[in-house]
């Protein structure tokens, strides 16, 4: 595993990374979910993501107790949380950034985690309804706190990116210092020209998720949906557009055979392609087997693979 620092920050991540959403649900389900994180750390893995919202707070106990169970030394391990959505109904509870909601937010999650502090907080989404002025410091005084270490956005446009850093700078406050965004070989507007003075100029990091696009770069969904996919499920309606649409699959498709010349699976093709973005601190995989997390570490062995002719040859595909 090689390790990257985030952004212009001191902290290293790890090339590759472990999310949470979705795999972390079952509280019943412990014992795999320690067998899941303990062979990514034993492949490199320093990184484990995870939000307040993922299964309405259930993934951040489960990521707790594994994290007691296996007794790792808190310095070796880096871990992250989002907040935004909130668990309650209330109107100062729920899709918001507001200073109290934060505050009393950031306390459930450390304790729900087990943790003293979280290494990253992310502001899962932006709000439009609370000043940034307002996040700003309450993002600071958090840090001030300890509850957290560093803190960023996700999914926030360059504009409000750098408003939150000129805030911060302004007051001599702690600065956001990672965004979170979708990305992968279909989606890739997260590092569009608008963001150059976001990563270049301002030295963000970046831990992007969704690096498969939902599974369809693992050319699972080319002849239709698997009746026990993600897809299939009643709750992600929302994905079937993405997984069937005609022109992402004929990609999809096109693809292949330039991952089966370097030697590589689709998956890791995928995964490592996104290595070749400079402004990718770390790619965040998801995984509900040990094996698929075996199969996605491979992915790190051709990072180094992708010549000028091979990169061209997937634009020209993308295209």
């Amino acid at each position: 595993m090689k390790y990257r620092h985030l952004g212009k920050a001191g902290i290293q991540v790890s090339e590759l990374s472990l999310g949470s959403w979705l795999t972390f649900a079952d509280k019943s389900a412990i014992d795999t979910t320690t067998e899941l994180m303990a062979a990514a750390y034993d492949a490199g893995v320093n990184f484990f993501d995870n939000a307040e919202v993922y299964v309405d707070g259930k993934a951040e106990e489960i990521m707790g107790a594994v994290l007691k169970k296996l007794g790792w030394r808190r310095g070796s391990y880096l871990v992250s949380t989002k907040l935004f959505w909130g668990l309650h109904a209330g109107p100062n509870e729920q899709n918001t950034l507001n200073r109290k909601y934060l505050l009393e937010s950031v306390t459930g999650s450390l304790r729900r985690l087990g943790l003293d502090y979280v290494d990253l907080l992310f502001c899962h989404r932006p709000d439009t309804s609370t000043p940034i002025e307002e996040t700003v410091w309450a993002m600071h005084n958090i840090v001030e706190r300890g509850q957290a270490i560093y803190w960023g956005t996700s999914e926030w446009s360059a504009a409000d990116v750098l408003m939150a850093i000129e805030v911060a700078e302004r007051h001599h406050l702690h600065k956001p210092v990672v965004e979170q965004p979708v990305y992968n070989l279909l989606k890739r507007h997260r590092f569009g020209p608008d963001y150059r003075p976001v990563y270049e100029d301002r030295g963000y990091g970046s831990t992007i998720f969704s690096p498969l696009a939902s599974g369809l770069l693992t050319g699972k969904y080319q002849d239709g949906i698997p009746a026990d996919s993600r897809g299939a499920q009643h709750d992600f309606d929302w994905l079937k557009y993405e997984l069937t649409n005609r022109d992402h699959l004929r990609k999809v498709a096109a693809l292949r055979p330039v991952a089966e010349q370097m030697g590589a699976s689709l998956a890791q093709f995928s995964l490592a392609w996104c290595l070749q973005n400079p402004w990718v601190s770390t790619v965040m995989t998801g995984a509900t087997s040990v094996k698929q997390i075996q199969e996605n570490m491979q992915a790190i062995e051709f990072v180094d693979r992708f010549s000028p002719e091979v990169m061209a040859e997937i634009e020209r595909i993308l295209k």
